[in-house]
């Protein structure tokens, strides 16, 4: 064989060079675009739900999480790419989290955890996510520890704690009723222990005298019949109830039936009017005070905002099956379009590391169903995003605002 001329080996050299420029530009493209629950089609995000057992109503949340993500999909996906939404059912059973949080991360390979709903469930997998950094975000859970940065830097919360309502509730004992007892329900879990910690704290020395009775329940608990019995007996004239939302329309069914009309303050994860409100009765509901950070749909202020018409289009051609007037619809709403805002920040960068920097990044967030004035912000310092809510109280069939954001 005849060597090759010098402008053939020149030739030559040209093509491996350009070959090898283009194998390693491959290599880098993949490294890029794949990668823990990323491919260069799709997103993979887990997720863990109640959609049965007693917190099954808190499901609708995560069926708008995925009609939101369906919206998404239906007009191109992140950056090309389309959300994968891997929801599972835990029954708000916190070993069933464990089992099915390891199998989302472990075979199905997702990117991160997102709005797992509950607290006890939450608490059960953030020390495996952050040992194996993996985000945990935006836990559908107002317990303050999602915002302990130092200890658990791959967990971030979302809503106002139920510390931060609980400022808000002592806010208004001492306005109006300031004389007067308090009696506590409260949920045995997180939900339960931050808002009475709460409480403590804005009552501060006054808490012992002023609160002269406090029940609990367990969410196995098939009644609460018992503790709302007891609490109307201490002779309190004020009741904070921090329960979800079956046994929040237990209780308000039963103070109704007894003839207790306290001063009724309402966590406001028990607040819908779809899944609390109608089913206890409105007639015994009149008078409950809550809070609220979004905007409720079903409430004539909002019946020509942009943003809520925006949201009744979303429903009608993506969520035709979930009640208009059940709250949790909105909050997978506002959580969907947080999270999808956090992706499309990420560019091509769709590493863990990079979608945790995103989440704690958020400046003057505004995400449309939120109340004017409320903003998301978040740092590698703050991870409570949505730290300011507001009073109202419910007159007739909707909840009406009063006085002024309380902010934490």
């Amino acid at each position: 064989m005849d060597k090759p001329s010098k402008l053939t080996r020149r030739h030559l050299i040209a093509v491996a060079a350009a070959t090898a420029t283009i194998s390693v530009g491959r290599r880098v493209r993949a490294a890029r675009y794949t990668g823990p629950g990323v491919t260069e089609t799709e997103i993979r995000i887990g997720n863990t739900m109640a959609y049965s057992g007693n917190s099954a109503p808190y499901g609708a949340q995560g069926i708008a999480e995925a009609a939101y993500f369906d919206k998404v999909n239906h007009e191109g996906g992140i950056n090309g790419r389309k959300i994968k939404f891997l929801s599972r059912d835990d029954a708000l059973t916190a070993a069933k989290t464990v089992e099915l949080t390891r199998q989302l991360v472990e075979q199905d390979d997702v990117l991160c955890m997102f709005s797992i709903l509950g607290s006890a469930t939450n608490h059960s997998v953030r020390a495996y996510l952050n040992q194996r950094k993996v985000p945990q975000l935006f836990c559908a859970s107002a317990a303050g520890i999602w915002g302990d940065y130092e200890h658990y830097p791959w967990t971030i919360g979302w809503a106002p704690s139920y510390f931060i309502e609980a400022h808000a509730f002592a806010a208004q004992i001492r306005r109006e009723r300031p004389k007067e007892k308090i009696a506590i329900l409260h949920e045995n879990t997180d939900l339960g222990r931050d808002a009475v910690a709460g409480l403590k704290d804005a009552l501060g020395a006054d808490y012992p005298t002023m609160v002269v009775a406090d029940a609990t329940y367990d969410p196995p608990d098939p009644t609460i019949d018992s503790q709302v019995v007891t609490l109307y007996g201490s002779g309190a004239d004020i009741l904070v109830n921090i329960s979800t939302a079956k046994f929040a329309a237990m209780a308000i069914r039963k103070i109704y039936e007894i003839g207790w009309r306290p001063l009724h303050l309402l966590t406001s994860t028990a607040s819908s009017i779809g899944a609390v409100i109608a089913p206890a009765g409105f007639e015994r509901a009149q008078g409950i005070v809550s809070t609220s950070y979004m905007k409720d749909p079903t409430d004539p202020q909002w019946q020509d905002d942009a943003a809520t018409k925006e949201w009744r289009v979303w429903m009608a051609q993506y969520n035709a099956h979930a009640s208009t007037v059940d709250f949790s619809t909105v909050g997978g709403y506002s959580y969907a379009q947080t999270l999808v805002e956090v992706l499309r920040r990420c560019g091509d960068d769709l590493s863990r590391a990079n979608v945790m920097k995103q989440a704690t990044s958020l400046q003057h967030l505004r995400i449309p169903m939120l109340l004017p004035g409320i903003e998301l912000n978040t740092s590698p310092t703050n991870y409570h995003p949505v730290r300011q809510l507001h009073p109202m109280r419910l007159e007739g069939q909707r909840w009406v605002l009063f006085g002024d954001l309380v902010s934490g």
